[in-house]
């Protein structure tokens, strides 16, 4: 029983990134901001920085922290560890 409440305190989270086109994410629980150049998001495993050209975001699911981005992907950059829960952009679009 430890180890499954230590598996839900770490959290999880996954990326998979196709030809620099297109991004796939799983743990995301914030979006702090976004444009066409950058999107800032944390996931269950910390801040994430993603950056590029023409990004859109095509799919967000608040239950599941899946998020799909699509455009000219140039850079993934992990930040400080933020265990924030579900807030800020999710938490103001499900108002």
């Amino acid at each position: 029983m430890a180890v499954n409440n230590t598996v839900e305190k770490s959290g999880e989270h996954s990326l998979t990134l196709e030809n620099r086109k297109m991004l796939s994410l799983t743990g995301v629980t914030d979006i702090e901001s976004f444009d066409e150049g950058q999107i800032l998001l944390y996931t269950q495993l910390g801040e994430l920085v993603i950056k590029g050209r023409d990004l859109h975001v095509n799919e967000l699911s608040v239950d599941s922290g899946r998020l799909t981005v699509e455009g000219d992907i140039w850079s993934l950059s992990y930040g400080e560890k933020d265990r924030r829960g579900k807030s800020g952009l999710i938490k103001r679009a499900l108002r």
